[in-house]
């Protein structure tokens, strides 16, 4: 019954200057509102203190392209991009440390919009909505310890403890 812990990495850092897709960078500056080199087009659906980093799981998106979906890191409007997590467990209230300091906690998982329909073969953006397909759904954080990200830096998840 208490709090458990996997490590992963950030295999990409994605930004734009608002929509998508989000294109990669070695290196993002996170504040209390989110990475400080990206923007959004919606401003009033993303970002914000309680929307500043929207992460995916690479293996979600590898699942995704096997399936022949043209989904890329970055595409779906992602920040951050993780390797080496099962996906399943980033729920609310987990928690994610990187190596260089920054925090950021689980809020909510982020509803898929039609801006991202290009990164289906379908051009159906539900096919990321958690009440779905869970482990493959994108989530919005809000930053505990902002500081600088790196590509390649490792990250711990700390889940929430179970209530069973």
């Amino acid at each position: 019954m208490g709090q458990t812990s996997a490590t992963g990495t950030i295999h990409s850092i994605n930004v734009s200057g608002g929509g998508v897709p989000k294109r990669p960078v070695p290196t993002a500056e996170v504040a209390p509102d989110g990475l400080t080199s990206d923007q959004q087009a919606h401003p009033r659906f993303h970002g914000g203190p309680e929307r500043a980093v929207c992460l995916l799981g690479l293996d979600a998106i590898e699942r995704l392209q096997a399936e022949g979906h043209p989904i890329a890191p970055g595409t779906t409007g992602e920040n951050l991009t993780i390797a080496g997590l099962d996906w399943a467990t980033v729920v609310p209230g987990a928690r994610f440390t990187f190596e260089g300091g920054v925090a950021l906690e689980v809020l909510s998982y982020a509803v898929p919009c039609g801006q991202i329909r290009a990164s289906f073969a379908d051009g159906n953006e539900q096919r990321i909505a958690h009440e779905t397909h869970p482990a493959e759904s994108r989530v919005y954080t809000r930053v505990l310890t902002p500081g600088t990200l790196r590509k390649d830096e490792g990250c711990t998840l700390h889940a929430p403890e179970s209530r069973d």
